[in-house]
């Protein structure tokens, strides 16, 4: 059995897994208080899930940061609370038994690859595309995370050849940055840059259907938005070139994503042949939760739980 737990910023969700098959599933808030709190209320999710379930599992997190391969602390990290903390291990001391962390998006991608919408592509890009916009990598039903535990932050390189008038308005990024992918392709950049045009604010969604009921001052928004968007994932396909590339976070439910990327990305990627495979995850919000069990192999799980 594999137990696998997404830390958000608002909330904890645990899933486990038998031979891939959902047996249990429960979310409580995140502590608002401290670290130790944060872990105390992971420990007990496991626990409880366990007694419920009269077995033991191996416990995969997935995390809003990243590990340090050089100190093994979380770094890069929206909920500052975790940055600086060896939160596999406090979790594994916690607990009496190794836990592996990753970053949320690879467990986006793990996910989909496992038994998701990627399962027959060797070479899978994630991009989790929301508030921000991250990215991992999936090669061969194994995630790649990097010298730096950065692989797939394609979301932190700058838009791909920026216009005169983009250059002017380059939006900041939390990182530091000016310009940066995330900046503008995410649900924030897209409101940012409708309230830019139009002078008041506008969530994603509804920027989209305004612009699916013909809109014309959404259309516009979306037509830039489709179109900066094209330009940074035919910058993976010329370095990556995936197989497949699946898109989650609230912006996947965007319909025209699917049918408006496409032609746009083999417009401007080196030489494609045929039109990259952009397609909608299948788990949705359980993509991170399900990829954070995966992280240990069934081979790994069952030696684990003989020892």
């Amino acid at each position: 059995m594999r137990l696998g737990l997404d830390l958000g910023g608002t909330k904890i969700e645990i899933i486990a897994l038998d031979k891939g098959r959902e047996v249990l599933r429960e979310r409580i808030a995140t502590p608002s208080t401290s670290y130790d709190d944060t872990i105390r209320a992971m420990r007990d999710l496991v626990r409880n899930a366990e007694a419920k379930l009269g077995r033991r599992g191996t416990v995969g997190v997935a995390i809003p940061g990243a590990l340090s391969p050089v100190t093994g602390l979380v770094k890069n990290a929206n909920s500052t609370r975790l940055i600086g903390h060896p939160l596999d291990r406090d979790l594994g001391a916690a607990l009496s038994r190794p836990v592996r962390a990753a970053n949320d998006a690879n467990c986006f991608v793990l996910s989909e690859a496992s038994d998701g919408a990627a399962t027959e592509f060797d070479i899978a890009f994630g991009i989790i595309v929301g508030t921000g916009c991250g990215g991992g990598i999936c090669v061969g039903g194994r995630v790649l995370t990097g010298a730096h535990a950065i692989t797939g932050e394609w979301g932190h390189n700058p838009l791909p050849a920026p216009t005169p008038g983009e250059i002017a308005i380059a939006p900041h990024c939390y990182c530091g940055r000016v310009g940066c992918i995330e900046s503008w392709i995410s649900g924030t950049g897209l409101s940012a840059d409708y309230a830019r045009r139009a002078g008041k604010e506008l969530a994603a969604d509804a920027i989209a259907a305004l612009a699916a009921k013909g809109d014309g001052l959404a259309r516009a928004v979306m037509e830039d938005f489709y179109d900066r968007f094209a330009r940074a994932v035919a910058g993976i396909v010329n370095i990556l070139d995936p197989d497949v590339i699946v898109i989650g976070g609230g912006l996947s439910n965007i319909d025209t994503l699917y049918s408006q990327l496409p032609p746009r990305v083999e417009s401007y990627a080196f030489s494609p042949e045929g039109r990259t495979n952009i397609v909608r995850n299948k788990h949705g919000d359980s993509s991170g939760v399900r990829g954070a069990a995966w992280l240990w192999s069934e081979e790994e799980a069952s030696a684990l739980m003989r020892e």
